[in-house]
């Protein structure tokens, strides 16, 4: 063998490190910090890795506080969503879960001294949708009427349209504007039944006012008045069809609202409407800028990405996240399921594709290979980050912010492994 050196055949390349870091996003990374919830270890540097939305929210590394999580089943996604939570309790953040179709929460919100609202036909417990909740005390009366106005009209809207499935025509709205004030001017806190019976029987004389016949209005408004009349009479009946049977203890660290009742029967139009209700309520009670940190939960995502007018609604809480000092975080199986709800250009997709967008950390666990060009092209990754998605064991995910990326092996107490595996019961 010469002993003359060898020479490396790789062609020079000339780059900045801001380059340089993007092309290998993984290497001499210095981490998030020490502020905020222990996650587990950065598996490149070794190091702890640290998270809280508010905290780099604070120093401008995220643009918001949402969160969207992805995985395949088994992949860990519920045991990372329940140790960011449970971890960031102790920290004085509360978590709210308004919709848990598995009832996975409800052990954890016990653990935790929180507490667990059951929902389900032929269960006690019901709540009104339309409560105004409490006002705080940095908002006059005349806007928190406004607020409180805004919040139960896009209910109605939403329930009407998820159950007709199309959106409301110009005068179903004013239909629907006219039940709503007839309802709350009879009563001081109104309920769904008040505003179907309104829709029915119109007040003749706002029906003048608006330059309507009661009669016309009758029947403009009908399809409204019997998709609304589901919640009283139909299969949703006894949850959302008069005054609230419990309160909402804004003290507790943690509420669930376990809707697993109504789940195991396989009607996901039926969840989606209590999914509507129950953030409805929930938002009411936690709408209150000065109530501190709160995660709001919405597990099986890909439930909701199924209804244009559910999103359009979530939207819409999204926004508002910086302004309540809420942090969503949207737990779904995998990212085509945003893509799954309309053709491209539609406003469907857009609004799926706007919630992912308002979504500054997206954490990633292992996706199947046929989701690999799908979540490259809705996140914007690089190759090694997609690669390295494809082979994520149990437990890791890739943590992606706007211009950083860490791959995080979640770090589990043997406590945190008996109350957060939902594969106990296989």
């Amino acid at each position: 063998m010469s002993g003359r050196a060898t020479r490396l055949l790789v062609d020079k390349h000339r780059a900045t490190t801001r380059i340089l870091q993007a092309a290998y996003p993984f290497l001499a990374e210095g981490g998030l910090g020490a502020d905020g919830t222990y996650i587990g270890s950065d598996v490149f540097s070794g190091g702890s890795f640290v998270y809280d939305p508010w905290v780099l929210y604070q120093d401008r590394v995220i643009t918001n506080p949402n969160i969207l999580l992805a995985g395949v089943i088994g992949s860990g996604k519920s045991s990372t969503a329940k140790a960011l939570i449970t971890r960031s309790l102790a920290l004085g953040h509360k978590a709210y879960v308004p919709c848990d179709p598995k009832g996975e929460w409800t052990a954890v919100a016990e653990a935790m001294g929180g507490s667990t609202i059951k929902l389900g036909p032929g269960l006690p417990t019901r709540l009104n949708p339309l409560d105004a909740g409490r006002q705080p005390q940095t908002i006059d009366d005349d806007e928190w009427n406004r607020i409180v106005w805004s919040r139960r009209r896009a209910l109605l809207g939403t329930l009407a349209e998820s159950t007709l499935g199309r959106g409301l025509a110009a005068i179903e709205h004013t239909a629907l504007d006219l039940a709503l004030e007839t309802a709350c001017f009879q009563v001081s806190v109104p309920t769904i039944p008040d505003v179907v019976v309104a829709l029915f029987t119109p007040d003749s004389d706002r029906a003048e006012r608006a330059g309507l016949r009661t009669a016309a209005l009758v029947s403009d408004g009908r399809e409204v008045a019997h998709a609304i009349r589901r919640l009283v009479h139909g299969d949703l009946s006894g949850m959302f069809d008069g005054p609230s049977t419990t309160s909402f203890d804004p003290s507790l660290p943690m509420v669930t609202l376990d809707s697993s009742w109504l789940s195991s029967g396989g009607n996901d139009q039926a969840l989606r409407l209590t999914l509507a209700c129950a953030s409805s309520w929930l938002e009411a009670a936690v709408a209150d800028p000065a109530g501190g940190n709160r995660f709001i939960v919405y597990d099986e995502g890909w439930r909701v990405m199924r209804d244009p007018a559910l999103l359009r609604r979530m939207q819409e809480q999204w926004k508002l996240s910086r302004a309540w000092g809420v942090s969503n975080i949207l737990i779904v199986h995998r990212l085509s399921d945003l893509a799954a709800v309309g053709d491209v250009g539609s406003e469907a997709r857009a609004l799926a594709e706007g919630l992912l967008a308002d979504c500054s950390t997206r954490i990633m666990l292992r996706q199947e290979s046929d989701q690999l060009a799908r979540t490259a092209s809705l996140l914007g990754l690089t190759d090694v980050e997609i690669a390295t998605i494809a082979k994520l064991p149990k437990g890791r995910a890739l943590w992606r912010l706007p211009s950083r990326s860490f791959v995080v092996q979640l770090v589990r107490h043997a406590r945190e492994v008996e109350l957060f595996d939902t594969d106990a019961r296989m």
